[in-house]
């Protein structure tokens, strides 16, 4: 039979399209024509295939007409790992293996000249992809059969080379001897000593900053976007650190978006199986705006904001960042996505992790509203312009405000003190999650921090002298309609931190001195500790 079809996947960013490659060998005008919209990096495996077809002593149909479709026509397709789908296409259109060992197989790879296999980045959304379109069983280079088989349901094999592939389609006893697979060239190559040291890091270490503690428990249990500022020196970077530790495990669905992130990035290490703990990321203030926010040149990477999915991504010295990066934070800060749109494509990443943003009263970090103790020698239009650069809509997307003294003011309670430990502000943290869990099992969110607002206001709505309380900042001009529902946001992540059903007038009162950056009650302080 001179057609034949086998089956792959094209990704545009998390989102996967199977497509056909289907080959046609039949009498002509000699040559390799291959259509459906392909790159410079596919219309180049011709050359691959057939090289790699020869070398591994198979015969190329070198006197026929060969075209090949990848179909659908229409959709863009980029990406190395088409290659062994196009040559097992051909064998089969050719009569070396039969067509119908193909179906509903699914095949990933990058073919090197001597037949062997290579990995290829984004195996996983790959599979996923497959198998939500039919497929069943799916062969991959023989390192990422682990992370292939994080998909359940789907019969994974891992091979070497192109040999050991036809060996399998004709269900040979043997397999031909190959070389192990090479490493991808983005795989990692360097690790250090120090690489845990978050891990070690507790909450108990840190006294006299009861307010910030509350306040990052608080955007932990609820998925709460903040910002800290205060002088150098003051705990800021202490604080965020930390908040990995207070953070639950992953929940499988978790677990599998992030190695789907991962797999995208060519960062997900298959040997060490699903990530349990949420990730950490905190890019220096020189990022340029494609690696916080995702894209690059061809194929559309993930940046720090989308692997920092279901954790953390922390901007230390937010204002020295460049005003592009700054203003493209408003989606991922709003809808919990990124949406890079191109001419020919436009690619969604999910992005909601907490995003944690510090800052400085000046450039030099030594400001402080105590005119007595303040060593700053910044102008005030020096001072002035580096507050600006956070600009109101940016900071409206934002919610929580915390405003940390200097290092050295005593607390405001000796019971405050005695710090809790980062295990014991952990557990009140799972416990608020799991209510969350529980409440919006039939919705599209999982946490406070996500939640829509018109439909928080409908169905779990503040009691009426709450609302009223939001409605007077609301009619004052000290919150705007945004601020508004995620002071009905947090209300809602107080009241699940203390277990109660439906926020009260204290849960409302503490929700908007979050919001506004007003000091809290001494009274909630006290209970939280």
């Amino acid at each position: 039979m001179p057609f034949a079809t086998a089956h792959t996947v094209s990704l545009h960013g998390a989102v996967g399209h199977l497509i056909d490659v289907q080959t046609d060998v039949s009498p002509g005008q000699v040559g390799v024509t291959m259509v459906g919209r392909a790159d410079t990096t596919i219309n180049e495996s011709r050359d691959r295939c057939r090289m790699a077809i020869i070398n591994s002593h198979f015969d190329w149909p070198a006197t026929r007409r060969i075209t090949i479709l990848l179909s659908p026509a229409d959709l863009l397709k980029r990406g190395t790992h088409f290659d062994l789908a196009v040559a097992v296409s051909v064998l089969a259109a050719a009569g070396t293996v039969s067509p119908v060992a193909l179906e509903r197989t699914a095949f990933i790879g990058e073919l090197t000249l001597d037949g062997n296999l290579r990995g290829v980045a984004g195996v996983l959304p790959m599979v996923l992809a497959a198998a939500e379109r039919g497929i069943r069983a799916v062969f991959v280079p023989e390192p990422q059969a682990g992370e292939a088989a994080m998909v359940p349901d789907m019969s994974v094999v891992g091979v070497r080379s192109l040999g050991q592939v036809v060996a399998v389609l004709r269900g040979d006893d043997e397999l031909p001897a190959a070389p192990p697979v090479a490493e991808m060239s983005g795989a990692r190559l360097l690790s250090w000593r120090g690489r845990e040291r978050l891990d070690e890091l507790d909450l108990a270490d840190l006294i006299g900053v009861a307010d910030a503690r509350f306040a990052i428990e608080v955007a932990a249990a609820g998925g709460h976007h903040l910002l800290l500022s205060g002088p150098k020196g003051c705990g800021k970077t202490s604080l965020v650190e930390r908040i990995p530790g207070i953070l639950p495990d992953l929940t499988q669905e978790e677990a599998l978006e992030l190695s789907a992130i991962q797999s995208l990035a060519g960062t997900l290490d298959p040997m060490t199986g699903f990530p349990t703990r949420p990730p950490f990321s905190a890019p220096h203030h020189d990022a340029s705006k494609a690696s916080l926010i995702g894209g690059g040149l061809g194929v559309v990477h993930p940046g720090e904001v989308s692997k920092a999915h279901t954790g953390v991504l922390f901007l230390d010295e937010f204002p020295l960042f460049r005003s592009d990066v700054i203003e493209a934070l408003r989606q991922p800060l709003e809808s919990g996505d990124v949406t890079i749109a191109r001419r020919d494509e436009s690619v969604t990443l999910p992005a909601r992790g907490m995003v944690v943003l510090a800052a400085n009263p000046c450039p030099c970090g030594d400001y402080t509203s105590d005119v007595r103790a303040s060593r700053c020698q910044c102008r005030p239009v020096q001072r002035r312009e580096y507050r600006t650069k956070v600009t109101g809509p940016v900071a409206d997307r934002v919610d929580i405000v915390r405003h940390l003294p200097p290092l050295g003011r005593p607390d405001r309670s000796p019971d405050l003190d005695r710090p809790e430990s980062t295990a014991q502000v952990r557990s009140r943290v799972e416990a608020a999650r799991a209510r969350q869990a529980e409440r919006y099992a039939e919705e599209s969110w999982r946490l406070n921090g996500q939640a829509s607002g018109p439909v928080l206001r409908e169905r779990w709505p503040l009691t009426k002298e709450g609302q009223r309380a939001v409605d007077d900042h609301l009619y004052a001009g000290r919150l705007s309609r945004r601020g508004a529902t995620r002071v009905h946001r947090l209300a809602w992540t107080v009241a699940d931190l203390r277990g109660r059903a439906r926020p009260g007038m204290e849960e409302v009162d503490t929700a908007l001195r979050l919001r506004l950056g007003d000091p809290l009650l001494l009274s909630m302080l006290e209970r939280a500790g």
